[in-house]
């Protein structure tokens, strides 16, 4: 039976990478699926037993979240499962960030993950999941990444107050956290880079979307309705160990 049978979920930077992993997972689960990004085209495609529905939707603009969600509720009526997946990591060391790098990385990071769930929740009903997806960089203190660093845990903040907030309505919240994933940004990387994150790994290799997703998908069903507020590392043992 599909996990996600009859569900409406939402999944914001639902491209590629991770949030695209995410998007189509839940779809294959059966969900019906509203998935947002700044480069997809609008259209629909067909995963498995669930629609899959892209949007082209700047997240960090709050003008274009509103009208987003204001379309998914008025065709849909609500919202039974958020997943916030849109994000940036860009390096800037301390002596070299400057304000707009501050801002871009918030402004996605966190303000539009904000604001996502506040509109998502507005009509979400109970039994409803949020997911955020997070990073172990929330909790590390990777060179360069402040920012990226001080925006996830921001993240893990929020899905602490939201799940105590929201508990009486029924709706769940938590957050995935990946460590090193096969994503561009990874791809990018130098060999050299790819070769040092592997070795800091306990299971000796990089982790796929897809693995992310499974995680996400738990935290999304049923199978996780006794869970809330919970950080879910899917690291390899990175930051575990």
């Amino acid at each position: 039976m599909s996990k996600l049978a009859g569900k409406i979920a939402v999944v914001i930077g639902g491209h590629d990478g991770i949030g695209g992993a995410i998007a189509q997972r839940f779809a294959v689960e059966g969900a019906t699926v509203y998935a947002t990004s700044r480069r997809a085209d609008e259209g629909e495609t067909i995963h498995g037993a669930g629609r899959l529905r892209a949007h082209r939707v700047d997240a960090s603009d709050p003008q274009a979240l509103d009208a987003f969600f204001a379309a998914v509720q008025h065709e849909a009526e609500r919202v039974d499962v958020l997943a916030v997946s849109a994000g940036i990591a860009e390096f800037a060391t301390l002596d070299a960030v400057d304000e707009d790098h501050f801002d871009r990385t918030f402004g996605l990071n966190v303000h539009a993950l904000l604001f996502a769930t506040k509109a998502a929740t507005a009509i979400m009903p109970a039994g409803g999941a949020v997911v955020l997806v997070g990073s172990i960089a929330g909790g590390i203190g990777t060179k360069g990444y402040g920012a990226y660093g001080a925006s996830k845990a921001a993240v893990r903040a929020f899905a602490r107050t939201w799940a105590n907030e929201l508990a009486p309505r029924g709706i769940r919240v938590n957050v995935v956290a990946p460590g090193p994933t096969d994503t561009a940004m990874i791809a990018a990387a130098s060999d050299e880079v790819r070769s040092t994150l592997t070795q800091m790994i306990p299971l000796g290799r990089i982790g796929r979307p897809e693995e992310v997703a499974s995680a996400a998908l738990f935290l999304a069903s049923d199978e996780s309705s006794f869970v809330t507020g919970i950080e879910l590392p899917v690291d390899g043992g990175m930051a575990q160990i």
